[in-house]
């Protein structure tokens, strides 16, 4: 069943929506979560669409993305077919548990949950929900702040699927998750994605969540991601973002470390009409310790706001963010990092970065880091640079006998690279690095006279670059 959200007032046919299909889009809800949800659906009609008024949207305008129409899928359709070939990775000798998402629906590839020998479960948020109503009581909704964001709120009250991934005390999964999310409909979808990822105690778990389209169709994606992780627990976390020039993805992932939990997350961004990361960690025990990266390749009028915020709220813990951009043509982008430091958590270590390359005079970065500290005894730094391409470097190049095309193609993946070496994934870091090379000779920049032949498209393509010679 579908039920279509129109353009004009907005928010009003949402309100619809909900009101004329509640008992469906309820449907799987424990008395918990439909509290919860009457809470955030409370909130959604409280707060307003942020205009570039708002201090947190001046930069990222969402006008044109609210008036176009949207269909929202209230069941789950099922395919025909071969299920595990619409979901095939490419990625050359990556073995993962995968769970699979079309338009905003868990697919059964193995079963709408599977229960590992180990108690690992993994699978379908809805059905979760019936089966370990504890867990999701524990957990659900403990972490977000629907209250405080339009956002946030509106997908609490609509979202009806999701990711949800349990990992026992003492389990170290040697195995990648992967999260495929992939969009193909003839339809504008409105997708609520929600996801919850619990991880006891020195516990350890990889995560690759992929989103994807197939068609140039438009969506808009508005997703919430709560992590819980106990002590000790170990996460290493990839969000890979692959969409077309028409899509919208509002991405907000929450992260709770408790005591010497140790997090690595990294926001991949390739393509996508607008992107906006919201990565909000919570450092809420002795020595916990959170690497925050990102890298973004925008070109035409595609544009990307990154957000995170850190909270140190105990003493003995530290926190590393480095977020890098090259932006072409219209490109746009957004960063702000704003690292709070509670007045108790002193011995607190905080680091942010974020330099961009700009390769138009068409092409913007906006881009804030900022420190809020309440603690004396700390080490912290912040800094941002936007310029283009270092000119003494292009010419060190160029008199090794390469194009100025080349060269530049050369600056671009070495400035990319040091977010890439941060990946410990080998299967997927050899990938993403394919990607990015193919991102940076295609779109990001044509020459006819280049030594790779970027023209010759069936033609594989192959460099190695020495950074210590860049």
């Amino acid at each position: 069943m579908k039920a279509t959200v129109h353009n004009g007032s907005f928010k009003e046919k949402l309100r619809q929506l909900f009101t004329t299909h509640e008992s469906l889009i309820s449907r799987n809800d424990t008395p918990y979560v439909s509290k919860v949800r009457y809470q955030g659906y409370g909130k959604f009609n409280e707060l307003d669409f942020p205009t570039r008024k708002n201090e947190l949207w001046k930069n990222t305008d969402l006008s044109g993305v609210l008036s176009q129409d949207y269909t929202k899928y209230l069941e789950r359709d099922e395919i025909s077919g071969d299920i595990d070939s619409l979901f095939a990775c490419d990625v050359h000798n990556f073995e993962t548990d995968q769970v699979s998402f079309l338009n905003g629906w868990h697919m059964r590839t193995s079963g709408d949950l599977v229960k590992m020998p180990e108690g690992v479960i993994t699978g379908s948020l809805a059905v979760a929900m019936q089966q370990y109503p504890e867990l999701i009581e524990k957990h659900y909704a403990r972490y977000a702040n629907p209250g405080s964001d339009l956002f946030e709120a509106m997908n609490t009250a609509f979202a009806q699927d999701g990711l949800f991934i349990y990992i026992p005390d003492n389990v170290l999964l040697e195995k990648p998750v992967q999260m495929i999310s992939i969009i193909n409909h003839t339809d504008n979808l409105l997708l609520q994605n929600r996801n919850l990822v619990i991880l006891g105690k020195n516990s350890r778990l990889t995560l690759v969540m992929c989103d994807d389209s197939t068609n140039q169709q438009a969506s808009f994606n508005n997703s919430v991601t709560e992590v819980f992780m106990d002590d000790g627990a170990q996460l290493d976390h990839y969000k890979l973002q692959n969409l077309n020039n028409t899509s919208t993805l509002l991405n907000t992932t929450y992260f709770h470390l408790e005591s010497g939990s140790s997090l690595n997350t990294y926001a991949l961004t390739l393509n996508g009409g607008l992107i906006r990361n919201n990565a909000r960690v919570k450092l809420n025990g002795r020595g916990a310790d959170a690497n925050v990266y990102g890298l973004y390749l925008m070109d035409r009028k595609q544009h990307v706001d990154n957000r995170v915020f850190i909270e140190h709220a105990v003493p003995d813990c530290s926190s590393n963010e480095l977020f890098k951009g090259i932006l072409d043509d219209e490109a746009s982008a957004v960063f702000n990092g704003h690292i709070l430091v509670q007045r108790d958590a002193q011995r607190t270590n905080a680091y942010q970065k974020n330099p961009n390359i700009l390769l138009t005079d068409t092409a913007t970065v906006n881009t804030r880091p900022f420190l809020e500290i309440y603690a004396d005894d700390v080490k912290c730094s912040h800094g941002a640079t936007v310029g283009q391409l270092d000119n003494e470097a292009l010419f060190y190049i160029r008199s090794r006998g390469l194009c100025m095309a080349s060269a530049r193609l050369l600056l671009m993946y070495a400035f990319a690279a040091e977010v890439l070496g941060k990946i410990t994934l080998e299967p997927l870091k050899v990938r993403i690095d394919e990607m990015v090379k193919q991102r940076l000779r295609g779109e990001l920049h044509i020459c006819q006279n280049c030594v790779l032949h970027c023209a010759n498209q069936d033609k594989e393509i192959h460099f190695d670059i020495d950074l210590s010679k860049i």
